[in-house]
C-alpha cells in the first residue's frame, strides 16, 4: 500500500507535463527569430569584438592581434570624441522632441475628432517614404539660394540662414528634420496605448470631481507608461545608431559638425578600409547603448509597469 502511494506521488501532476509542453511549442515558435538573431546579431557581436583586437584592413587577408591597442588610439582621437558629443547632442535633441511632439498629437487624435484616421495617416508618411526621397526634397527646401525656405524668409525680411552649409546650423537642420521624420512612428505607438486605457478610469475620476490636469496626470500617464517606455528606448537606440538622415542631408559635414559615431564608423571602415579600428568605435557605441537602455528599464521601472 506505502509503495503504491509512493509511486503515485512520485508522478509530477499533470500540469507540470502541460507546462512543459507548452513550453516546448514556444521554443519551436521561437526557433526561427532566435536563429535570425543569433547570426545576424550576436555572431556580428562576437565578430566585432574579434576584429577590434586585431589591426585588420580590407585589403590584408593575414590580421595582426595587437591586443587593446585600437582602444588605446580610439581614446586619444579627438575626432571620435566629436563623433560621440555630435552622438549625443543629436540625441538629446531628437528624442525629447519626438516623444513630447508625438503624446501632444496622440491626445489630440485620440479624442473623438472627425478625419483623425486620415491625419494620422499623414503623420506617419514621412516614416513610410524612402529618406533619400526626403532628403532631396529638404535639401532643395533649405538651399539659400533656390529654396522656398530661403525665398520665404527674404519676403519677410529675415535673413537666409544656410542651414545645411553653416557648422552653426547644420545639426539644427538635422534634428529638425529627424523629429519631423519620426514622431509619426512614435504617435502610432502612444496612440494605440491610450486607445487601450478603458473609459471606465476617465469616468470615475469624474465622479470624484477630478479636472483633465489631473486625469492625465494620474491615470493616463500611469497607464501609458509601457508604450511611453518602449517609445522611449526605441527613440533613444535609434538616435544613437543615427546615420542615413546624416549621411544623406549632410555626409557628416560641414567641418565635422554633424558626424556621429555611426559615420565615424563607415568612414573608418569602407572609406579608410580599417576594419579593425572601426570595430572598436562600433563596440564602444554598442556599450553605452547598452548602459543607456539598461538605465531606462531601472529609472522606469519596467517589470513594475505590467
Amino acid at each position: 500500500m506505502q509503495s503504491t502511494q509512493t509511486s503515485v506521488s512520485a508522478q509530477p501532476p499533470r500540469s507540470q507535463f502541460r507546462f512543459t509542453s507548452q513550453a516546448r511549442a514556444a521554443w519551436l515558435f521561437m526557433l526561427p527569430s532566435l536563429t535570425i538573431l543569433a547570426f545576424f546579431i550576436v555572431l556580428p557581436i562576437f565578430q566585432a569584438a574579434w576584429m577590434a583586437l586585431h589591426d585588420w584592413t580590407l585589403a590584408d587577408l593575414n590580421p595582426t592581434f595587437i591586443g587593446l591597442k585600437n582602444f588605446a588610439d580610439l581614446f586619444k582621437d579627438d575626432r571620435f570624441w566629436n563623433a560621440l558629443q555630435n552622438t549625443l547632442v543629436y540625441t538629446i535633441g531628437v528624442v525629447p522632441g519626438q516623444i513630447i511632439l508625438a503624446l501632444v498629437f496622440a491626445l489630440i487624435l485620440n479624442a473623438r475628432l472627425k478625419g483623425r484616421t486620415v491625419f494620422r495617416g499623414i503623420y506617419f508618411l514621412p516614416v513610410l517614404v524612402s529618406f533619400a526621397v526626403e532628403a532631396i526634397v529638404w535639401r532643395f527646401l533649405l538651399d539659400p539660394d533656390i529654396g522656398y525656405i530661403g525665398y520665404y524668409s527674404s519676403v519677410l525680411g529675415l535673413p537666409r540662414i544656410e542651414w545645411l552649409r553653416s557648422p552653426d546650423w547644420a545639426m539644427t537642420a538635422v534634428i529638425l528634420i529627424s523629429i519631423w521624420r519620426w514622431f509619426g512612428f512614435n504617435l502610432v505607438i502612444l496612440l494605440a496605448g491610450l486607445q487601450g486605457i478603458s473609459e471606465s478610469y476617465y469616468e470615475a475620476a469624474e465622479v470624484d470631481g477630478a479636472n483633465e490636469v489631473q486625469k492625465f496626470r494620474f491615470i493616463t500617464l500611469p497607464l501609458l507608461r509601457p508604450s511611453l517606455l518602449f517609445a522611449l528606448i526605441n527613440a533613444v537606440i535609434s538616435a544613437l545608431q543615427a546615420f542615413d538622415q546624416i549621411y544623406v542631408l549632410t555626409r557628416g559635414g560641414p567641418m565635422f559638425s554633424t558626424e556621429t559615431v555611426v559615420v565615424y564608423v563607415y568612414r573608418e571602415g569602407f572609406i579608410n578600409f580599417d576594419m579593425g579600428y572601426a570595430s572598436t568605435a562600433a563596440l564602444v557605441l554598442f556599450g553605452i547603448i547598452f548602459v543607456i537602455t539598461l538605465g531606462q528599464l531601472r529609472i522606469l521601472r519596467y517589470q513594475e509597469s505590467f
